[in-house]
């Protein structure tokens, strides 16, 4: 195993390689914990037979997109977790993979998700894992395109930013869609709740107390009066308790040793007519009013309404009232947010297709110099009329523009082909 930092093979190549710089793994197989860091050049990993070494490997290939299975996960908890952190193109990038001894794994690119085939496709620049049959892979598509991109230095992060961008907004659409139905079912309920609130028209969160008050006081509009007339009969001048203090004063000098008590009687005196004649005045300003009576009852009824079915209190209702008509703002507008979605996916679209494009013209400007550089080292191997040819053309496996197919070629088979 290397981490390697020398300068690039191709021609006017100067960028670092790609470095693998820490490499950890928590419940993967036997391994319960483990930490590596790499300095430059080999590292070398020796131990006894099941102490782990393959399972190094089994990490880095999850690292790089390989296949996920649940008989990896070790017995040390419900998930193994394997995190290499890179030097790719002079900057640091942290790749993460998570696998649940039940369900799907989990892929992660600098703390954010992605999907296995975005680690597959980061994997390519940054990992090269060589086994016994290893030099079969060197007849795939993927192996031969990304010997040109390592070849002419091609800058994919780009287009991985614009790829990644695009199916993020594909899949906020697919998520924001919904049931059409059931989107019209809650508008139709939304919009006749705030109706049913707004026809009341609350006042403030206090309306029903002072309501309350009111009507406490016209029902019981005679009794009041009544009252009243009681405490100015009997306060008043004219009144028992008026007689009363007049008594007490008979029996008292106002300059004997109780002139003090004298001067507090009069004060009562005069404190109790006053309060007969606040009596007489509120009672006179109390009226019976049966209809404005009946139109408080009335009010408080359709408070009493709205608190059974949106809260306990009016201030509740309120709070309801304004939550809702956020939710109906939200559905009203999802024809304008859908649409914006899409005109947003459709400029991320047309950066994908820049980018794809700006890819490709690198790929085919740089075949010709891979296809003489290769034959070049055939020379070398004896093989004297050997030529290669690098063709770049799209995919048939994918059928996507920007997914290049790059075949290294023998020369004498290709007719208006891209590169020698």
């Amino acid at each position: 195993m290397t981490s390697d930092s020398r300068t690039g093979d191709g021609p006017g190549d100067t960028t670092p390689h790609d470095q693998l710089v820490e490499l950890a793994a928590e419940n993967l197989g036997v391994i319960r914990r483990l930490g590596l860091v790499f300095g430059p050049g080999m590292t070398a990993i020796t131990g006894e037979t099941g102490a782990g070494k393959t399972l190094v490997l089994t990490a880095l290939e999850l690292l790089v997109g390989g296949r996920a299975e649940t008989s990896m996960v070790g017995p040390h908890g419900d998930e193994a977790v394997v995190e290499g952190r890179f030097i790719h193109q002079g900057e640091e990038l942290v790749l993460q993979r998570v696998v649940p001894r039940s369900g799907r794994s989990r892929a992660y690119v600098n703390g954010r998700l992605a999907t296995a085939a975005t680690l597959a496709e980061l994997g390519a620049d940054l990992v090269e894992l060589n086994g016994q049959h290893a030099h079969t892979a060197l007849v795939a598509t993927a192996a031969q395109r990304r010997a040109l991109d390592r070849f002419c230095g091609v800058d994919l992060s780009a287009l991985i930013e614009r790829r990644t961008e695009l199916r993020d907004l594909r899949r906020r659409v697919s998520e924001f869609g919904g049931d059409a139905r059931e989107r019209l079912r809650e508008q139709g309920l939304y919009r006749f709740q705030l109706d049913e609130i707004d026809a009341v028209g609350i006042t403030d969160a206090d309306e029903d107390q002072r309501l309350r008050d009111e009507e406490r006081l016209l029902a019981g509009a005679g009794d009041h009066r009544d009252a009243a007339a009681m405490v100015g009969v009997l306060l008043g001048s004219d009144g028992p308790a008026a007689d009363a203090l007049a008594q007490a004063l008979t029996g008292l000098d106002a300059d004997g040793p109780f002139a003090d008590l004298v001067t507090r009687i009069h004060a009562l005196a005069a404190e109790l007519c006053d309060v007969a004649d606040e009596a007489r005045r509120r009672a006179d300003r109390i009226e019976a009013d049966p209809e404005r009576l009946a139109a408080l009852q009335e009010r408080r009824r359709a408070l009493s309404e709205l608190r059974r079915k949106y809260g306990d209190t009016l201030a509740e209702v309120l709070a309801y009232r304004d939550e809702t008509a956020t939710r109906l703002a939200a559905i009203e507008g999802h024809d304008r947010a859908a649409a914006e979605l899409e005109e947003r996916i459709a400029v991320a679209a047309q950066a994908v297709e820049v980018a794809e494009a700006e890819v490709g013209a690198a790929r085919r400007a740089a075949a010709p110099a891979l296809a003489e550089a290769v034959t070049g080292h055939l020379r070398e191997l004896a093989l004297p009329r050997a030529e290669v040819a690098c063709i770049v053309g799209p995919d048939p496996g994918r059928g996507v523009p920007g997914h290049d197919e790059c075949r290294l070629t023998p020369a004498a088979t290709v007719e208006g082909g891209v590169g020698r």
